[in-house]
């Protein structure tokens, strides 16, 4: 009975030694974390985002060169959770600067449908 008990209580301890070190781990190295990121301030700066969003790019990239030094320290978990900030930060920097674009676009349109408009009427006159 004794060494059932024994065995049993060596069992637990194992598996809770086990348990621990899980939750201790750092968790992987978020390679494909890491090349979103980078790939989604490839895309923004594609877009002009430096001209129109360069904080938010900087924001981005400052993230990313902090993630790599979290990477460097095995700190996986961290960095996977910067480079996923990194890659929204650069998402949304695309995104506004083609909303910028498109309102320029739109502006510029109106202003030659009013030139035309004014051409018109002076004719008529």
């Amino acid at each position: 009975m004794n060494r059932h008990h024994e065995k049993a209580r060596l069992a637990l301890v194992l598996g809770l030694a086990g348990f621990m070190a899980a939750c201790a781990s750092s968790g992987t190295m978020p390679s494909e974390d890491k090349s979103a990121a980078e790939g989604a301030i490839r895309q923004a700066e594609t877009s002009d985002a430096r001209d129109y969003e360069p904080v938010l790019l900087n924001r981005a990239q400052n993230k990313v060169a902090d993630a790599q030094q979290l990477i460097d320290a095995e700190k996986f978990r961290e960095a996977e959770d910067l480079l996923e900030q990194a890659t929204v930060d650069a998402e949304l920097a695309a995104a506004r600067t083609e909303t910028a674009k498109a309102r320029e676009a739109v502006d510029e349109i109106n202003e030659n449908i009013e030139q035309l408009r004014q051409q018109l009427n002076a004719a008529q006159q």
